[in-house]
């Protein structure tokens, strides 16, 4: 596909909690910055190249005089422009820790039992996206396009307006937004919506989110009007015409299925699949954090298990578990129970020369990764709640044999895109987790073939650079380039198609 920015000329500028870059200290002690190697850097790195664009955001808690030093370096090898905002201790604590990761995070993940909904906390926010607003005021040129990425940075579209910007700002949210019933539990509900309301686009990964967040509009701020023009729908405020739209993000297809079929990953998948003697290998990879669904998914394994012993020392069930935020407690709590449930299963059901559950406690090369994609006949991704879920993407698309099935949770964003070639559940349904993992390695090959066509046809038509194009322009003229955007709602006594 094309991968242009499409018509847009004026210089862009990217704001996001973090810069993209990884900071590391060398033996000498000096600092080195590593260019970020996601999909959003990859994407939108080039645009902000030819359009002599800005990436601004925090760098970490690194001393600043020699970062900018580091950064100025960064700016002459790759061309990439990066702007630091720096953050106290203290802003990191109460904003990121806690307004980000201890409210808006759960809320919107539908676990507002593990809110802390405390109001140090929203003053913070305030003022940290007060100071990130500051910041790029600074930065602006007249003509400038802003594009403020994810839920740290709610406020800052306002911020911006009380500053007395004018430029064009969007705004893409990278979670899910909750329904009616769940957002009007935030204390801040209508702060937070009128402060969304203060961009000219706002982007959600799904149509469920965009419509979640018009129903609030609707219900909370009965004054305005929203009215639906194709795919996007505009909302007049005082002020101006916001856009509302779903924009589906994806991943660099090319990369991952060239990276998948090159030698040094085939090798590597070849041996792990060796030393496992001819089983089938199921897999899951998430990061540490209750949204995953991680111990559903383990008792799911285990009631596998337990009612279908012909698979004893056929399946060997990879979970890999990356550390994050192990420092605060409930993280804490979680990994003790993952660590539990293993422990409980591998020495229910292991044999001699045979462990059910391989568990990785730790962060994989790129190259192991793929090698984990190559060799599962199943990707087990089952998460409670998830904005899109890219590991979803990035197997679909490193599986260049076709021969993997994605089971896939009904509740992450990419069960919309993969509702017909997926096998969806529902986490929190054990048993039907366990019923659905048992018929899919009794699928025909040629079906699995089918399905895994059709989803690997979607994420390369649909990857992360139409992504970047589609939110952009806003231009939804031609509704044939469009992936799926029905809404997926399950059906009673659904099976397994064989």
């Amino acid at each position: 596909m094309n991968k242009s920015s499409g018509p847009i000329k004026e210089r862009l500028i990217i704001v996001s909690n973090r810069l993209p870059i990884v900071l590391s200290k060398e033996k000498e002690g000096t600092l080195k910055a590593i260019p970020g190697t996601g999909g959003l850097v990859t994407a939108l790195a080039p645009i902000l190249k030819n359009r002599g664009g800005l990436w601004i955001g925090w760098p970490g808690s690194v001393d600043s005089q020699e970062l900018m030093k580091v950064l100025e370096e960064e700016n002459r090898k790759s061309g990439l422009l990066l702007h630091p905002i720096f953050l106290s201790d203290e802003e990191i604590k109460l904003y990121y820790e806690g307004f980000a990761n201890e409210i808006i995070w759960p809320l919107f993940h539908d676990l507002q039992s593990e809110c802390h909904f405390d109001p140090r906390y929203w003053q913070m926010y305030q003022q940290v996206n007060r100071k990130f607003a500051e910041g790029i005021q600074n930065k602006l040129k007249p003509n400038d396009s802003l594009w403020v990425h994810d839920y740290h940075l709610m406020l800052v579209g306002q911020e911006l307006r009380k500053l007395g910007s004018s430029e064009k700002i969007g705004f893409f949210l990278h979670i899910p937004f909750p329904s009616l019933d769940t957002f009007v539990k935030l204390p801040w509900r209508f702060q937070v919506l009128r402060a969304l309301l203060e961009y000219d686009n706002l982007g959600f990964q799904t149509v469920r989110d965009k419509r979640n967040f018009i129903q609030c509009v609707k219900r909370l701020i009965p004054s305005l009007k929203i009215f639906n023009q194709k795919r996007v729908s505009i909302c007049n405020t005082k002020d101006r015409e916001v856009r509302i739209g779903a924009f589906p993000i994806s991943i660099d297809f090319n990369e991952f299925s060239k990276m998948a079929s090159s030698k040094e990953v085939s090798e590597q998948a070849w041996t792990t699949y060796e030393n496992l003697k001819g089983q089938k290998i199921i897999f899951s990879c998430d990061r540490l954090d209750i949204s995953k669904g991680i111990t559903y998914r383990l008792e799911a394994i285990r009631h596998l298990l337990k009612n279908h012993p012909d698979l004893n020392e056929k399946v060997t069930f990879f979970q890999v578990v990356v550390p994050s935020r192990i420092e605060i407690p409930k993280y804490q709590e979680l990994k003790k129970e993952i660590d539990r449930l293993i422990g409980e299963i591998n020495s229910e059901f292991a044999k001699t020369g045979w462990v059910p559950i391989q568990y990785l406690f730790q962060s994989i090369s790129r190259k192991e990764l793929l090698a984990f994609y190559r060799i599962s006949e199943i990707a087990l991704i089952t998460p409670v709640k998830d904005g899109m879920n890219l590991v979803a993407k990035e197997y679909v698309a490193s599986n260049v044999d076709e021969n993997g099935i994605l089971i896939l949770s009904e509740f992450a964003g990419a069960a919309t895109q993969f509702q017909h070639e997926a096998l969806l559940i529902n986490p929190y349904d054990i048993e039907g987790v366990a019923d659905t993992i048992y018929a899919a390695l009794t699928l025909p090959l040629v079906e699995i073939k089918k399905r895994m066509r059709k989803m690997r046809r979607n994420v390369r038509n649909y990857d992360v650079f139409w992504w970047v194009r589609s939110f952009l322009s806003t231009s939804f003229e031609n509704e044939n380039d469009f992936p799926n955007s029905e809404e997926f709602t399950p059906i009673e006594e659904e099976k397994v198609e064989v």
